[in-house]
């Protein structure tokens, strides 16, 4: 990989950077590298060969984030090469990956500073700025105009396709998730509640300047139409973990309305969302559960494995008993 880097390195006048491969997760499709000149962070470089983008693809989702950037959206701008092009491509015999450059998002993970919020502020300052930041990236969303498209929610999250990755042995969590399916088929796309969207806004995608609590926003990997509605049930299903160890119940509940609520707040102060919509939640937020019991049987699928019940138990559990997920409901 040395060589490929080395060329990828290159096409975006890197030669004198230090360049440091961050761990992927299990089943991951990008070899990331952190660039570093006189020990400061200052690029990400990503080179994606697996095969499950097309060209098209990556080329929607530089012109989404530049198009954010540009208009003061939090997240990390597309840089473009020496060739004044945001993706270039590198071979390595018949292997070809896709490249991209990104400005290293200022401050830092949440879960690399122990899941604590920056001294002397409240954590409702967090949830309102992470609000806000979706909020700001959802609004721009709707104004939106690209040339190149990424795919739609159904392209990929239909039963053809779902039929075809999950085994038979798991037909009731099938039968669950088609019920899910129609529920959302019935809903309206019109311009202010579907759009393109993160589909996977959750802490370990955002920065926090640990000096101010500004939030920026990164990998937008997973882009693709949807409902807005789906990053804020994301936000939900997040935020549980924030009440995990909580044993009362109704505690739970009461924190989580606490926690969705500031977030709304923060939210609200860049775009609408209509009580309509948001009485939706639950059955996003269920859907939130489909997309990562489908990314599980993916990893697997792409490692050759099989999937562990286990790590989709407590999803597969709520959808096949129509349990609210961390409180929502009676």
């Amino acid at each position: 990989m040395s060589n490929i880097l080395e060329k990828a390195k290159s096409l975006y006048g890197l030669k004198q950077y230090e360049c440091s491969q961050v761990a992927g997760h299990e089943g991951g499709r990008n070899l990331v590298y952190v660039c570093s000149l006189n020990g400061e962070n200052q690029y990400v470089l990503r080179m994606s060969g697996l095969g499950d983008r097309t060209e098209e693809d990556y080329l929607a989702e530089t012109e989404f984030v530049r198009f954010l950037a540009e208009n003061g959206a939090p997240v990390a701008d597309v840089i473009p090469s020496v060739h004044d092009r945001l993706l270039e491509w590198v071979e390595c015999g018949e292997e070809k990956y896709y490249v991209s450059l990104f400005v290293y998002a200022k401050g830092m993970l949440i879960c690399d500073n122990g899941y604590c919020y920056r001294e002397g502020a409240p954590l409702e300052e967090y949830f309102y700025n992470t609000g806000k930041a979706l909020g700001a990236i959802h609004r721009l969303s709707k104004q939106f105009e690209p040339i190149y498209h990424r795919q739609e929610y159904f392209d990929k999250y239909n039963m053809d396709y779902i039929n075809g990755l999950i085994p038979d042995i798991y037909a009731e969590l099938k039968e669950a998730i088609s019920k899910r399916l129609a529920a959302v088929q019935m809903l309206p796309k019109d311009k202010n509640s579907y759009g393109l969207v993160h589909f996977d806004f959750s802490d370990g995608n955002y920065h926090i300047d640990m000096n101010t609590g500004a939030i920026t926003a990164f990998d937008f990997d997973n882009c693709m139409y949807c409902w807005y509605l789906f990053d804020l049930a994301n936000l939900w299903t997040h935020g549980e973990g924030w009440c995990r160890f909580e044993e009362d119940g109704v505690k739970r509940m009461e924190f989580m309305k606490h926690y969705f609520d500031t977030i709304l707040q923060g939210y609200k102060t860049e775009t609408d969302v209509s009580d309509e919509l948001l009485e939706q939640l639950p059955l996003f937020i269920d859907i939130v559960l489909i997309e990562n019991i489908i990314d599980e049987f993916e990893c697997c699928k792409r490692e050759g494995e099989e999937v562990d019940y286990e790590d989709i138990e407590d999803a597969a559990q709520c959808l096949i008993e129509s349990i609210p997920y961390a409180g929502i409901g009676e």
